[in-house]
Formats: structure tokens, C-alpha cells, sequence
């Protein structure tokens, strides 16, 4: 299709589709079919047999055996990558060679060098590119972000974000080993903690600097069901301060697992007011969020309801609140950047230098110096 094309749908192939389930059919599946514009024409799989069946079970007309396949398709315009981190380079790299729009999820790479790589290939491809950081995409976050720029609090002074990882606490689920292993690039820092850190960077500026303690707390976790033991090399502690272009002081602490108190609580504080964002854990691009406010004479906070200007995709109504909603949100906005040629959703030179932020954290945090994030090539 031609992609400015707004009467045509947005054709989809979707590399990682697969009919044991996974991320890719319990999130990107269901948003893409109830969103207008969308059309999933296509799948690929770890073989011509895995992609039979899920062609079959989720009813998707072309089902190829290979990432290669279905990049070529006549029938693809934009190439989803819902694979596991490693495997990113490798599909990513295939899709910009046969000139398709591509979403990648997040991390778009694994580590900063190679995230770096992949957004000098996007940038020589010349196509359209999208990173799945879609905490932004949340209504609540949107309206934080137009509360604090609209001036509610004043002057930002200072952040404080504590939150809980959810996974990377004392048991692990059937199947997420490999999200252990540090080297898979998976981690605590990379998924949960990179996707709330890109949403306080778009309400409150980027870091200028930061200093961080991490720490491997339970270097041996236990699989659900079987008990069964294995190590764990991914730091389940995360500490992060530092300050923000206007000047303000933050603070981000991520603990792995649950936590029987506080699993997400989020504090703005301004010269005028302050502002509160909880929630259920710090996946924030998945969480269901409660905004508090108060200010001037103010004694107390009351919730902020989310106007429903924010709520502006009819299709995810029955959506909002869980853990679909952002993710649709971002699709909606995906269509309109393709169409329309807007600029909404991150591409993958955001991607890049957001990665480069969370190196130099782990930087900061094996030297234990504080690192200057100056521009483009912050962090390295």
C-alpha cells in the first residue's frame, strides 16, 4: 500500500506469532484487530510446521517458516518484531533491507552498541520505524505530562519513583529463564525500568546526569511449580539519581519482585504543588494508574481523573485500565504517523539514545562516578 494512503489498511506481519502463545498473541494480536486501519496478513515462526499451526489457529493468511519470507511479502507494509531480545538484530536488520516500516518492541537492541547499529541501518533504509516504549501512549501519563508542562506544580524541584519489577523476585515462571541471564538483555533495567524511565523523561525532561547502585540480591531464584533453582546474574536492586535538564532532582528505585507495601508510586514536587501517580507494579506501560493532585491552598491531594479527551481511541473503551490499553493507544498512533505522516510514536534513534541512558547508569554503577549525559552521544 501506499503509506499515506489513509483509506487502505495498514497490512501486518507479525515475526513471533506463535500458537503457544507469548507476548505476541496475548497483546499485539487483540489490540491490532480491534483497531480500525489494521489488517494482520501475516506471520512467521520458528519453522514452516509452528507457523502452519498458528496460521491456522489465529486464523492469519500467510504463514511463513522464516523471518526472511515474510519481510519479502508484497502483502507486509509494517513488520512487528515480537521476539525474545537476542534475536532482535537478525530480523530487525532483514526488515529494513526489504524496505518495510518496522516496530520493534522494547529493547530495541541488546545493549547500546547494538541499538546503535540498528537506528544508523533505519537511518540508511529511509523507512519508518517505531519503538514499543508505549508507557508514553497511556492516557494518565499523557495528562501528567500536559499537568506539569500546563504548570500545575510550579517549578519541578525534585521527582521520587519507587516501584516494584514484578518478576525478578524469588521465583521465576515456566519458560523465563532467560530472563535471568543478564547477557540476554532482557533484564529488570532494560524492560520495566526502561519503559517507566522513558515516560519520566517525557513529562519531565531528559537526565543531564545520574549516579546508581545496583545490586544482585538473590543470586539464586526458583521456578514456579517445580522449585527447581537457578542462578540469577540480572541486578534485582536498581538506584538511580540524578538531575533533569530544568534542574530537578530525581530519584528512581526499582526492587525485584513484589512488594507487600508500595509497587509503584510515583511523586512530582514543584514550587506550587505536588502530584502522585500510583499504581500495581512498575511495569508502567502495562499498569493500572490512579493520578492525585494538590496545589496552592490545597491540604491534601484528590484524584485527577483522566479527561476523556486522552481516552481519544473508541476501540480500547473496555480496555483502559488494564494492561492492553497503552499498547493500543500506541497503535493508534502508529496508523496515523504511517498515514498521515506525524511523528507521535519514538523511532528507533530515540530507541538508540534512551539505551545509551540506561548504559551509562550501568556505568555509573560499576564505577560508582556520577556520568554526564551531554547530547547524542550521551552515555557513551
Amino acid at each position: 500500500m501506499n503509506l499515506h494512503d489513509t483509506t487502505a489498511p495498514v497490512r501486518v506481519g507479525i515475526v513471533g506469532l506463535s500458537a503457544r502463545g507469548g507476548w505476541a498473541a496475548q497483546a499485539h494480536l487483540p489490540v491490532l484487530r480491534r483497531l480500525d486501519g489494521f489488517d494482520v496478513r501475516a506471520l512467521s515462526a520458528s519453522s514452516a510446521a509452528s507457523a502452519r499451526e498458528a496460521g491456522a489457529k489465529y486464523g492469519v493468511p500467510a504463514a511463513f517458516g522464516s523471518t526472511g519470507e515474510l519481510v519479502r511479502s508484497e502483502d507486509v507494509d509494517l513488520v512487528v518484531v515480537s521476539v525474545r531480545v537476542p534475536l532482535h538484530r537478525e530480523v530487525v536488520l532483514a526488515a529494513l533491507e526489504a524496505g518495510k516500516a518496522v516496530l520493534s518492541e522494547w529493547p530495541l537492541g541488546n545493549g547500546a552498541a547494538e541499538a546503535d547499529e540498528l537506528a544508523g541501518a533505519a537511518a540508511a533504509a529511509g523507512v519508518r520505524t517505531f519503538a514499543g516504549l508505549q508507557a508514553r501512549n497511556a492516557p494518565a501519563v499523557r495528562h501528567l505530562r500536559d499537568l506539569v508542562a500546563d504548570g500545575y506544580v510550579g517549578e519541578v524541584l525534585s521527582t521520587s519513583l519507587v516501584a516494584s519489577g514484578r518478576r525478578w523476585g524469588p521465583t521465576f515462571e515456566p519458560g523465563g529463564a532467560y530472563l535471568l541471564d543478564r547477557a540476554n538483555g532482557g533484564t529488570m533495567l532494560t524492560i520495566p525500568f526502561g519503559h517507566t524511565l522513558d515516560a519520566v523523561s517525557m513529562v519531565l525532561g531528559e537526565f543531564t546526569e545520574v549516579s546508581a547502585t545496583t545490586a544482585t540480591r538473590r543470586p539464586v531464584v526458583h521456578e514456579e511449580g517445580t522449585g527447581r533453582a537457578a542462578a540469577m546474574t540480572v541486578e534485582d536492586q536498581i538506584a538511580v539519581s540524578g538531575r533533569t535538564a530544568s534542574g530537578a532532582v530525581a530519584s528512581v528505585h526499582f526492587r525485584g519482585g513484589l512488594s507487600r507495601g508500595t509497587n509503584f508510586r510515583w511523586e512530582i514536587n514543584g514550587t506550587d504543588g505536588d502530584l502522585v501517580v500510583t499504581g500495581d507494579s512498575g511495569h508502567l506501560q502495562q499498569a493500572s494508574l490512579t493520578l492525585r493532585g494538590g496545589r496552592g491552598p490545597d491540604t491534601g491531594l484528590a484524584e485527577l481523573p483522566v479527561p476523556a479527551r486522552y481516552d481519544d481511541v473508541p476501540a480500547l473503551a473496555d480496555l483502559r485500565g488494564g494492561p492492553l490499553h497503552a499498547m493500543g493507544a500506541q497503535y493508534a498512533r502508529i496508523h496515523a504517523d504511517l498515514t498521515r505522516g506525524t511523528a507521535h510514536v519514538p523511532d528507533f534513534a530515540h530507541a538508540a539514545r534512551h539505551q545509551r541512558v540506561l548504559a551509562a547508569i550501568e556505568r555509573a554503577a560499576a564505577s560508582g562516578e556520577r556520568v554526564r549525559l551531554d547530547g547524542p552521544d550521551e552515555g557513551r
